[in-house]
């Protein structure tokens, strides 16, 4: 067990953030989350998966909903604000539920604010973090999650929103009908609702989950970070902390174009080379998340391959939908954890889910010599 410092914390979100392929919520509310967290003193206590208890439980706190601006909904705005976190009173719901206290918590998923949220609500609960993650990267569905590949169910699930609704869902069909449920929950209720889901014990979770997933966006967030401080390339950095590829550098042409659709913001990013692509174009398609891009009209990546928008002079990550016009970024691309290439993950996670008839082709391809 690590007891993290608060540079700790910020590293390993930042890396979440810049890896959270531009989903996962706003850093900037996460890091003043966490702020808050150590002015009261609260501790962070990091725990590997190798440490963990067979018997011990364990469940995934997050926020679900849209990037974007909550659909306006004035019967949800007349409500005076709760000022518990909607994820410590899912949290607290799910236990009551259960009739047992959680051990710890898990990441559902990379993100600046989701990673935080789940950080969070387990230290002001004082329970364990787990070193590990249930995607490795963000996504925009709840059955884009490790559990899911590993069929471990995803109820009973607790929701909470910002005015005092709670719920427990003692059973439901699916994962993808949790979606249905929660997304329109999330819809009258600004926009975002605090859910905590998957209850598993440590025997199942050792094997549902990607194991040091949190170090490993630690080592994105510091190599960022150092790489600043002493006045080097951050790109380059962030890179060769973890064997990451330069997708494209540009400027963003336009203020990104975007929806907000069923609780989804969907929209594109369209860039105008520069440097050693000048003359070159770039385009990417999100839903929520950054799912598939173009390299002069042809594609180029795509899911469950990572593909991440950081500022070009900083490494600092932009998260969807604020890519401005005349922003200067870099594109960067990640391999996708393995569990997303099995058979199962694959069938799961794919460009052809969201509508594109092109088959997945690893990012490692793309770079061979």
């Amino acid at each position: 067990m690590k007891k993290l410092s608060y540079e700790d914390v910020r590293d390993i979100l930042v890396g979440c953030t810049i890896l959270g392929t531009g989903g996962g919520g706003d850093l900037k509310k996460g890091l003043k989350l966490v702020e808050e967290d150590f002015k009261n003193n609260i501790e962070y206590k990091l725990i590997s998966l190798d440490e963990i208890d067979d018997e011990a439980l364990f469940a995934c706190p997050y926020f679900c909903g849209s990037i974007g601006p909550g659909e306006a909904n004035d019967n949800y705005h007349k409500y005076p604000k709760t000022e518990e976190m909607e994820t410590v009173a899912a949290l607290k719901a799910l236990e009551r539920f259960l009739g047992e206290e959680l051990d710890g918590v898990v990441s559902i998923e990379y993100g600046g604010l989701n990673t935080a949220v789940s950080m969070s609500t387990g230290a002001r609960l004082n329970k364990y973090i787990v070193d590990a993650d249930a995607a490795g990267r963000a996504v925009p569905d709840l059955q884009f999650s490790t559990f899911y590949v590993n069929e471990e169910p995803i109820y009973p699930l607790a929701v909470a929103d910002g005015i005092g609704d709670v719920a427990v869902f003692e059973k439901v069909v699916d994962d993808f009908r949790a979606e249905d449920l929660v997304r329109a929950l999330s819809t009258v209720s600004g926009g975002m609702v605090g859910m905590v889901d998957h209850p598993i014990r440590g025997k199942e979770l050792k094997k549902a989950v990607i194991p040091n997933a949190l170090s490993y966006a630690g080592k994105v967030g510091r190599a960022q970070r150092e790489a600043v401080e002493k006045g080097k390339d951050p790109i380059k950095e962030i890179i060769a902390s973890v064997d990451g590829y330069l997708l494209f550098k540009g400027v963003v042409k336009k203020d990104t174009e975007w929806s907000n659709e069923g609780g989804f913001t969907i929209g594109s990013i369209e860039l105008k080379g520069m440097e050693e692509f000048s003359g070159s174009s770039f385009r990417i398609w999100f839903k929520n998340e950054n799912i598939i891009c173009w390299l002069d009209e042809e594609v180029y990546v795509t899911v469950p391959d990572l593909i991440c928008v950081v500022e070009a002079d900083s490494g600092y990550p932009v998260t969807n939908p604020f890519c401005k016009k005349d922003m200067k970024v870099a594109v960067l691309g990640f391999k996708t954890p393995k569990v997303w290439l099995t058979k199962r993950g694959l069938s799961i996670l794919n460009p052809r889910f969201f509508g594109f008839d092109v088959d997945y082709v690893p990012i490692e391809e793309k770079f061979k010599k």
